[in-house]
C-alpha cells in the first residue's frame, strides 16, 4: 500500500516565511521549479519524502516539522497498546509501528478501535459493575479532534442566525430568551432547586418552559439558551453531521449529537468572524475578549480551540480541561499536541501550577519529547459552590500553541521565544513518555526494560534499562 500522503504546504510557507525566503529563493535551493513549490505550499501537490528532508534541512527544520498530526497521534496511541503485558512477546516489533501507521491505517485503527473495546471490557469486569465503559466518550472526542474541532455548517448557522436576529454580545442573554419566547413559545424561568438535584436546567415542552438553576453564572445560562436553540433549530443540519460518521453504538451517537448542539452554542455566543476579528485586534489577550463578549474564561479558550474555519483560521490552539487530582474533563486540539491514553498528564505542565495560585493566569514555554515547543496558557476556572457545604469543584483549563505562533499572542511578551532552554521538558504523561532522565517521573515508561541491580540510585528506584529497551524495540543490540 502507498505512503499515506502528506499535504503541509502552510507549514511549509510558514517556514518559508520566517526563514525571509521568496518562493523563487526556496524553489532554487530545492532544486524545484517555483510553479511546483506555488502548488505545494497551495496543498494542491504533496510533499514527497525527498523534498521534506531537503526542506527541513534547508530551512533548518526538525525532522517532525512536517509530521502529519493525526499520524502522530495514532502512532502514540498504538504504541501505547503495544505496552501492554498481554503483548509482551510483540516487543521487539515496535520499530513496524510507524510503517505500520503510515502504510496500514485502516488496520491501524481497527486493531486499537479493538484493544480500547478489550480495555473498557477488562475495567468493567474488575469492577464487577454494570457502569458503561468511557469508550463513547473516547469515540466522541477522537471524532471531534479528526475534524480538527471545527465544524463548518453548524458554524456557520450560528453566525447567521446571530447577523439576522442582530443579537448583541452584552445583551445576548435577554435576546436568547426573547428568541426563545418568541419563536418558540418557550419561557425562561429561575429554579434555585435544580442544583440540588444535580441539573443545570431543565427543559419542558408540554408547558413552554425552560427552568433554569437560580444560581447560575450569567454567561453559563447564555450558553445552556444557545445549547437549546441549537437542539429546537438545527436537527437537519446535526444529523447531517452524524450521518458523514459511522459510530460503534446509538449511545455513541447520542453523545456525539450532545456534542454539536455545544459546538453550535459555542459559535452562537462567539460568533466566527466578529471573534476572530476581536481576537486577532486583542492580540489573543483573552481577559479582553471575555469583557468584549460578556463570556467566561473557559469559554473564550474553547472558542479559540475551534478557529479553524479553512479561508479565515485563527491559531491552531489544543485545549484542556483537568480537575486537581489531574483527572482529564476536556480535551480538543487542533495542533499536533499528543494525550496519553492512560495515567495523569505530565506534573511539570503548568496547568498544575495555577491551582496553586487560584484566579492567576500562568505562562508556560514547554517542550515535548518530539521536539516541538507550546506556549502554554492556564488558569482555574468555575465558580464557588455558593455555600459552606457546596464543595466547589477545583478544576483548571490550559490552551497552547505551537511557538511558531506565540508572538502574535499577548502572552509572548517578555519570553524569549528562541532559547530552547528557557523551556520545560513536558511530556504526555510518564506512562507514555520517553524522557528517562526525568525526575519527575511516578510511573516507568510502558513498554520499556527496567535496570533495578545497579549500585546507584536516583529520584525512582530504577533506571529504564536503554540498551535493553533498545533491543526490544528495533531488534538490534546496543554494544
Amino acid at each position: 500500500m502507498a505512503r499515506q500522503k502528506i499535504f503541509a504546504g502552510k507549514r511549509l510557507r510558514q517556514a518559508r516565511e520566517r526563514a525571509g525566503l521568496k518562493q523563487t529563493e526556496l524553489a532554487k535551493k530545492l532544486d524545484i521549479s517555483s510553479s511546483y513549490l506555488n502548488q505545494i505550499e497551495a496543498d494542491q501537490r504533496p510533499l514527497t519524502l525527498r523534498l521534506m528532508d531537503r526542506a527541513a534541512s534547508v530551512l533548518n527544520l526538525r525532522k517532525t516539522y512536517f509530521a502529519d498530526g493525526e499520524e502522530a497521534k495514532r502512532e502514540l496511541q498504538l504504541r501505547e497498546d503495544l505496552a501492554d503485558p498481554l503483548f509482551r512477546s510483540l516487543r521487539g516489533t515496535h520499530a513496524e509501528v510507524p510503517a505500520l501507521v503510515r502504510n496500514a491505517p485502516h488496520l491501524a485503527e481497527a486493531f486499537m478501535a479493538l484493544y480500547r473495546a478489550y480495555a473498557a471490557q477488562r475495567e468493567s469486569l474488575v469492577q464487577t459493575s454494570l457502569v458503561l465503559p468511557r469508550f463513547p466518550y473516547d469515540e466522541v472526542r477522537d471524532w471531534v479532534q479528526s475534524r480538527q474541532n471545527y465544524f463548518d455548517t453548524l458554524d456557520r448557522a450560528a453566525e447567521a442566525l446571530f447577523a439576522a436576529q442582530r443579537f448583541q454580545p452584552l445583551t445576548l442573554r435577554e435576546d436568547l430568551r426573547q428568541h426563545l419566547r418568541e419563536t418558540h413559545g418557550i419561557s425562561v424561568s429561575m429554579t434555585p432547586g435544580l442544583l440540588a438535584e444535580g441539573m443545570f436546567w431543565r427543559l419542558n415542552r408540554k408547558t413552554g418552559e425552560l427552568h433554569v438553576t437560580g444560581d447560575a453564572a450569567p454567561e453559563s445560562e447564555v450558553f445552556w439558551l444557545a445549547h437549546v436553540i441549537g437542539q429546537l433549530e438545527q436537527q437537519g443540519l446535526i444529523e447531517a453531521e452524524l450521518k458523514r460518521q459511522s459510530f460503534s453504538a446509538e449511545e455513541t451517537r447520542d453523545l456525539a449529537r450532545m456534542a454539536l448542539a455545544n459546538y453550535f452554542a459555542g459559535a452562537l455566543m462567539l460568533p466566527y468572524r466578529r471573534f476572530h476579528e476581536a481576537a486577532r485586534a486583542a492580540r489573543y489577550d483573552i481577559q479582553r475578549l471575555q469583557r468584549q463578549f460578556g463570556a467566561s474564561f473557559e469559554q473564550v479558550c474553547h472558542r479559540l480551540s475551534t478557529m479553524q474555519r479553512p479561508d479565515l483560521p485563527g491559531i491552531p490552539f489544543y485545549f484542556v480541561k483537568t480537575d486537581i487530582a489531574g483527572n482529564v474533563l476536556k480535551r480538543s486540539s487542533a495542533t499536533r499536541f499528543q494525550f496519553a491514553q492512560f495515567g495523569g498528564p505530565c506534573p511539570l505542565w503548568n496547568v498544575y501550577r495555577a491551582f496553586a495560585r487560584p484566579g492567576e493566569i500562568q505562562v508556560q514555554l514547554a517542550r515535548t519529547p518530539d521536539d516541538v515547543s507550546y506556549l502554554n496558557i492556564a488558569r482555574t476556572v468555575g465558580r464557588s459552590g455558593g455555600a459552606y457545604l457546596a464543595r466547589p469543584r477545583a478544576v483548571a483549563v490550559v490552551l497552547g500553541c505551537e511557538i511558531g505562533h506565540a508572538a502574535q499572542t499577548v502572552y509572548a511578551s517578555g519570553l524569549d521565544l528562541t532559547n530552547p532552554d528557557a523551556a520545560d521538558p513536558i511530556g504526555p504523561g510518564c506512562r507514555a513518555c520517553e524522557r528517562t532522565n526525568c525526575r519527575h517521573r511516578s510511573v516507568p515508561p510502558m513498554g520499556s526494560s527496567l535496570d533495578v541491580g545497579t549500585a546507584e540510585r536516583g529520584m525512582v528506584p530504577y533506571r529504564v534499562d536503554i540498551k535493553a529497551t533498545l533491543k526490544d524495540r528495533t531488534g538490534f543490540k546496543l554494544k
